[in-house]
């Protein structure tokens, strides 16, 4: 793995064990932390991938991924252990990372 994962890269990782309505099990997540904390904590801030799509939910940013249309659950942002990632598959781009940014400002700014 690279010598820290970066942010709006995509990697697998592994979300269990988890608690009722939490997305679950081995998917991908994209990265959302600076970079700065991503080097040196030992979690990051992740939001999870899934291929269950709902094009009218606010929550959601609709996106593709290794070729496959996918939706970021902004909703289920979360603070992981680096333990949890295992290899990169994919990385957002410029235009998507924006748009992740500006759904988070709405969820969870002022």
């Amino acid at each position: 793995m690279e010598a820290f994962p970066k942010r709006y890269t995509i990697h697998f990782a592994d979300l269990n064990p988890t608690i009722g309505a939490e997305i679950k099990k081995v998917r991908p997540v994209v990265v959302v932390s600076q970079n700065e904390m991503n080097r040196l904590l030992e979690t990051v801030v992740v939001c999870p991938l899934s291929t269950t799509l709902h094009p009218t939910w606010r929550t959601r940013v609709q996106t593709r991924c290794a070729g496959k249309d996918a939706e970021i659950a902004v909703d289920q942002i979360r603070a992981i252990s680096k333990n949890r990632l295992r290899r990169p598959l994919d990385r957002l781009s410029t235009e998507k990372a924006a748009e992740l940014r500006r759904v988070i400002t709405e969820m969870y700014g002022e």
